[in-house]
């Protein structure tokens, strides 16, 4: 009982700070400008590479994601380096990055996308933050992103279809995360991708059967993606059986000296294992 009462609804605090932090944001570069700035990106580079195709295409369906900290675990890897482990990603044979930006929370920054695309970075990169407000989707294009992550939770139903509308004029696509059944009419907004968090929000407790559970709810031919809680290349090879098209990944990467051998020795593992069961020949892959 006692447990309860001291636990806060992260999820809650997080979208509170984030409403203040935008407010800053704006009045220290009102979206008039921001806007300008973005036009310029979108006149040199309209567009950018698709997440979708990427995990549709992929034999991993790996989104490896950067993260230094997070609220349950604090620091994971604080010098890690974006434009280092980003680019040893790509080498690994990840289908596609996720880049936190939100800097009170998970010590990330807007800079690290740039910095990443500056090394030469050419994956999708997922613009990973708790998006309440059309000034953060112009900030993600502006850094580079490719993707913007859109939490269900975080958002009223017309919130959605506004902020998904806005990021596909600004040439980006949007992972829609869900983690329960009371979600699921968020689905039916046709996001590019339909993301399943196993992780709760209000208290960050960890369930990888949730998007075994979920599976059967989302349309077959939607783009789905398991997110948070995966540690193992079986896993992985479950929630491919299961329908599932792309797996983000942090933490297991992040906690390692080197992020981008753990992820080459991941996929190298899940390779082998699905030889073992024989899941390539089942679905038509290589191997």
């Amino acid at each position: 009982m006692l447990e309860k009462i001291v636990m806060k609804d992260v999820l809650e605090e997080i979208v509170a700070w984030k409403r203040l932090e935008v407010q800053r944001f704006r009045q220290a570069l009102p979206l008039a400008h921001l806007e300008k700035m973005v036009q310029k990106v979108l006149d040199e580079h309209p567009e950018t590479p698709s997440m979708r195709e990427a995990l549709m295409t992929s034999t991993t369906g790996i989104i490896a994601e950067f993260k230094r900290k997070s609220p349950s675990k604090g620091w994971i890897h604080q010098e890690a380096r974006p434009e280092v482990v980003t680019l040893q990603y790509q080498e690994a044979g990840a289908a596609a990055v996720s880049i936190l930006t939100d800097e009170k929370y998970f010590g990330g920054s807007d800079s690290f996308i740039v910095e990443a695309r500056k090394a030469g970075l050419e994956l999708p990169v997922l613009y990973k933050n708790f998006v309440i407000d059309e000034y953060q989707l112009f900030q993600a294009r502006a850094c580079g992103a490719s993707a913007v992550l859109l939490i269900a939770a975080d958002l009223q139903l017309h919130e959605c279809r506004e902020l998904m509308r806005l990021a596909h004029d600004l040439g980006m696509e949007v992972l829609l995360e869900m983690h329960g059944e009371r979600e699921l009419d968020y689905a039916a907004l046709e996001p590019d991708i339909c993301g399943i968090n196993n992780r709760n929000l209000g208290s960050f407790i960890t369930d990888v059967d949730n998007s075994f559970r979920m599976a059967r709810n989302l349309p077959k031919e939607v783009c789905k993606v398991s997110e948070s809680g995966i540690s193992t290349p079986d896993v992985v090879t479950s929630l491919k059986l299961a329908g599932y098209n792309g797996f983000l990944i942090g933490e297991a990467f992040m906690k390692a000296q080197e992020p981008g051998e753990e992820l080459r020795k991941f996929i190298q593992e899940m390779v082998k294992h699905q030889q073992e069961i024989g899941y390539g020949k089942e679905v038509g892959m290589d191997g």
